[in-house]
């Protein structure tokens, strides 16, 4: 199988489970409850918490990702031959 045909398979599992989603309850009862509260009484603090969560979902996924490529661009350029001149 080719390198080519590998990294094409990878990028399309990735792209479509990122499309893949899930309604979920990211909250404690408690606090559930309380935004509901809120947000029938024409507050905004229920949204503001729902977005804190995913926040603080995506953030290491978005630190694993940065590093796996910086690690990734480092890599090539040691398997780069050197040209000396």
């Amino acid at each position: 199988m080719s390198r080519l045909f590998k990294y094409i398979t990878i990028l399309l599992v990735s792209i479509s489970l990122s499309f893949v989603s899930v309604n979920t309850n990211a909250q404690c009862p408690m606090c559930k409850m309380s935004a509901e509260q809120n947000l029938k009484m024409g507050g905004t603090a229920g949204k503001g918490l729902n977005r804190g969560i995913l926040f603080m979902f995506a953030m290491p996924y978005l630190i694993v990702g940065t590093l796996g490529i910086v690690w990734y661009r480092n890599r090539r350029k040691e398997d780069e031959p050197e040209i000396e001149q």
